[in-house]
């Protein structure tokens, strides 16, 4: 039936290559981009453009940025002497949204995985040792994801950094605010009671 409509199944198709996305979902999209008043879809096909010509990678932390370095990485408040590893641009945008941290940042553009064969080489991994090798560095907070990629990747990480002298931290993790212990997985739960300390 869609395929009467060209216009329509092209779009249909664009939306569905959209991580999570599906067919019923592009296709709810479509619907819903057909109903909009013609300024507001040309508001979003001009954002998603601007997104492309003006959006690029900081040449220093490597998170998206309009002006290179960005604004994090030219900010005279950040404390030089931390740096914050990330896997990507969004959980660096989680940790400043917590603002609990106040220090530089370097994002990996992934994470390491040998079965995908995600190597260090496939990540931002010599620009991070270029970057600890200027010397203004005194501790790296290694927050990758606790996944057994994020896991495998803080673990070569802390072996590279070790050796120059730098200190290696992780955060902290275990059970979120306002969980019943009953519903949290096991593995979070044996992290938990680990990393306990006293109160």
């Amino acid at each position: 039936m869609l395929d009467s409509i060209p216009s329509f199944a092209r779009l249909v198709a664009e939306l569905a290559k959209f991580p999570g996305i599906g067919q019923k979902t592009a296709t709810r999209l479509a619907f819903f981009v057909l109903r909009q008043a013609t300024g507001e879809v040309e508001a979003l096909a001009g954002a998603i453009r601007d997104l492309k010509q003006k959006v690029r990678f900081c040449s220093v932390c490597f998170n998206i940025t309009e002006a290179d370095p960005c604004p994090l990485c030219t900010d005279p408040g950040r404390d030089d002497r931390l740096l914050c590893v990330v896997e990507q641009p969004q959980d660096l945008i989680a940790i400043e949204r917590s603002r609990s941290f106040r220090g530089r940042y370097h994002v990996l553009h992934g994470a390491l995985s040998p079965l995908d064969g995600v190597g260090p080489e496939d990540l931002k991994v010599a620009e991070l040792t270029a970057r600890l090798g200027q010397g203004a560095v005194e501790e790296v907070l290694v927050a990758t994801n606790f996944t057994v990629e994020g896991d495998a990747t803080a673990l070569y990480l802390s072996r590279l950094v070790r050796p120059l002298g730098i200190r290696v931290t992780r955060p902290a993790h275990g059970i979120p605010m306002g969980s019943d212990l009953e519903f949290v997985d096991d593995a979070t739960v044996n992290r938990a009671v680990e990393g306990r300390r006293e109160i």
